[in-house]
């Protein structure tokens, strides 16, 4: 979600669905999960490195090195190790180094450092490139690349780019950049099966098939501000209906991405390459697909995990879910859009009920306020729960984060909606150990140190003007 075209889009899109196919229809809850009583696989945990499969000696050290922060009791992460590997086909990978980037210059500055680096290809997907400042600054990057003899390729999403005219991606074609529009809103433009719901979400840039770059930010001039410093001013005033139309453009955003560098990069290639040919896309050169010699580039280990529409079930969603349900200590969620099913909603209870501190910072503001509204109305179940909520000021929170048990830690493009779960294709980076884990606990403190909590008490005394574009929100929530 980003500026108001995009969201007039996905509201034309909304309607159309109701009229076309009626609200009762569209709101059942779908089936995304398998069994989610399934146990960890007895089979040893495996694990790939650079050079191929670790050898059963190297998993084990590798897995002791993991879980070596003093007091913390091993079977947490071996738990969540074999959790993930009954879960999905991915594999898990070492000898990465990711390094976490907040907010959008940061991110920006990093992959126009990888950009101009790149020797052989640059692989770029995006939900959202602006014809602005940044958008034309990406733009003269990678002509520069592909004049240099590169291959590049760009995919942008229909709906998401809405906004941006037909102009700016004829000047990359006409340079030579491969360009995919994903789905078309126009049905007579699509080259696969068209679908007025299906988008992509997935913010993704390979360079050299050795460096990834992945999260939630776009490719906008919205994420020129920092909001290191944006917490620290008082209760923001009453604002006119003009004030908060430009609400997007006022407030600094906070989002959160990563760069990866290592063996894991081909699993998100090759997550590119099937997107790209879900759209018909010319065909790849052999080059793109072509692996740089393996080499270790780091601590980290790696999963990655992609959804689509078209999947038995979302493989994000389930990974979620288990983490939450396995979870020992502690859960602590950073997302921007909190549109929970049934499912997820339980489970986080469960968890808060058990006495795991489950822990949520979530947007007082947004881009989208109807969507703040559908999240809100769950407000309740979770407070009675135990589930300590926060609602992070001063900025316009984007990041799709969360960290379990300080060893399991995923950023990604994934929001806790439906349109994610559902509709969406999705991409997330699943980081194991207690490094990583350590770092994004402090992340989340931060953020937490510039936020304000959610009392039950306060809760319960809202005003019926509130309750009610709850209520909306949640008749509405399956669309948003």
């Amino acid at each position: 979600m980003s500026a108001p075209p995009v969201r007039a889009a996905r509201w034309s899109l909304a309607v159309a669905c109701l009229a076309s196919g009626g609200l009762a229809g569209c709101v059942e809850v779908p089936r995304l999960v398998p069994d989610l009583a399934l146990r960890a696989s007895q089979e040893p945990t495996r694990i790939e490195g650079a050079r191929g499969p670790l050898s059963p000696a190297r998993q084990k050290q590798l897995v002791e090195r993991l879980k070596a922060e003093p007091g913390r009791p091993s079977s947490i992460l071996e738990r969540h190790l074999a959790i993930e590997q009954a879960l999905t086909d991915s594999p898990l990978v070492a000898d990465n180094q990711v390094t976490l980037l907040q907010d959008g210059e940061a991110t920006y500055g990093a992959m126009f450092a990888a950009i101009a680096a790149a020797k052989r290809s640059i692989l770029m997907e995006t939900y959202i490139l602006e014809y602005d400042e940044v958008g034309q600054r990406f733009a003269e990057a990678l002509i520069a690349k592909r004049r240099q003899g590169l291959q590049v390729n760009l995919m942008y999403d229909s709906v998401g780019s809405i906004g941006t005219p037909d102009e700016f991606f004829e000047r990359l074609r006409a340079e030579g950049i491969a360009v995919v529009e994903y789905n078309p809103v126009n049905p007579l433009d699509a080259k696969s099966g068209w679908d007025v719901n299906g988008r992509n979400h997935r913010k993704l840039m390979v360079v050299d098939g050795a460096v990834a770059f992945l999260g939630g930010i776009n490719i906008s001039g919205v994420y020129s501000g920092g909001s290191s410093g944006a917490g620290s001013g008082s209760k923001p005033r009453r604002r006119t209906p003009e004030e908060r139309a430009q609400e997007a453009t006022e407030r600094p955003w906070r989002d959160t991405h990563v760069r990866i560098e290592g063996p894991v990069a081909a699993e998100f290639l090759q997550g590119f390459a099937r997107a790209w040919a879900s759209q018909k896309g010319p065909v790849l050169n052999a080059a793109d697909l072509t692996l740089p010699p393996p080499a270790v580039r780091g601590r980290h280990v790696v999963r990655a995990i992609d959804s689509a529409p078209d999947d038995p079930y979302s493989a994000i969603y389930t990974t979620l879910m288990s983490s939450i349900d396995h979870a020992e200590k502690e859960v602590w969620i950073t997302n921007a859009y909190f549109v929970p099913d049934p499912q997820l909603l339980d489970a986080l209870c469960r968890a808060a009920r058990r006495g795991v501190d489950v822990r949520m910072i979530l947007p007082r503001h947004s881009d989208a306020p109807i969507v703040v509204s559908a999240g809100r109305s769950h407000y309740g179940t979770l407070l009675e729960a135990g589930v300590k909520l926060y609602e992070r000021r001063s900025v316009l929170l984007h990041s799709k984060t969360a960290v379990v048990d300080g060893v399991w830690s995923t950023v990604g493009s994934t929001n806790l909606d439906w349109r994610s779960f559902v509709h969406n294709r999705e991409l997330n980076a699943v980081i194991l150990g207690d490094e990583f884990g350590g770092e994004m606990r402090r992340v989340f403190e931060r953020d937490q140190a510039m936020s304000d909590p959610v009392t039950l008490e306060a809760w319960k005394a809202r005003p019926i003007k509130q309750r009610l574009t709850e209520w909306l929100g949640r008749v509405l929530q399956y669309w948003l």
